[in-house]
């Protein structure tokens, strides 16, 4: 298969995809004043039947778009939210399907955890899945080969998976984010969604602009 290109969601990356990097030097650049400082937030491991849906409609509240990556297996029984997630303008991206690490697996039980989740995805919102963040952030060459799908991952993990206390969250989220950060939140933890709204406000009033990874990507 044609070698895919593996755009990791980095400062690096984002340099080189901007073609901002050249002879070892980073190339200095101005967004346009009207488009303000674009962020991402990102979400792991869901749908949750409960709080995957306070955080759908604390998000529709405040016209902010996220990116969700999500686990093939919690899709059954919550189809309901990913169509909610695809109509709210909301990026749907695969996390696997069981939550492995993709780089123990052999290709063929790597192949089933993408294709079997991202089936489930498409089969939902009629959208070809086409983003991937890969569990605990492991890729490779391999991979990168044999699957057409870009690689996303985090410049901000406040590890709210540990910490699962929302002031805490919220403050290293502050804390951490700048223009063009991507946030890694987890929508399973009900002190993650409540962090992440509380974080939508204050950043939000920071003159932050919140986007899909697929729309920073291409900023």
């Amino acid at each position: 298969m044609r070698k895919q290109k593996v755009l990791t969601v980095c400062l690096c990356g984002l340099l080189l995809l901007a073609g901002l990097w050249r002879n070892g030097q980073v190339q200095e650049v101005s967004a346009p004043a009207e488009a303000g400082r674009m962020i991402a937030l990102t979400f792991d491991d869901g749908p949750h039947p409960v709080y995957t849906r306070q955080l759908l409609d604390g998000l529709r509240e405040r016209g902010v778009k996220a990116t969700f990556f999500l686990i093939g297996q919690n899709v059954e029984g919550n189809e309901e939210l990913v169509r909610q997630m695809a109509e709210d303008g909301h990026l749907i991206g695969c996390h696997t399907e069981s939550h492995v690490d993709l780089t123990r697996c052999t290709q063929s039980e790597a192949r089933r955890e993408i294709e079997e989740a991202s089936r489930r995805i498409a089969r939902i919102t009629g959208e070809e899945v086409r983003y991937i963040r890969p569990p605990f952030g492991n890729w490779s060459e391999a991979l990168a080969e044999d699957f057409p799908l870009t690689v996303v991952k985090w410049t901000v993990d406040p590890e709210d998976w540990k910490v699962r206390e929302k002031e805490e969250i919220v403050r290293r989220v502050l804390e951490k984010t700048q223009d063009g950060s991507v946030i890694l939140l987890h929508d399973v933890y009900p002190a993650s969604v409540e962090a992440a709204l509380e974080a939508v406000d204050r950043l939000q009033a920071e003159g932050y602009q919140f986007v899909t990874v697929e729309e920073l990507l291409l900023d």
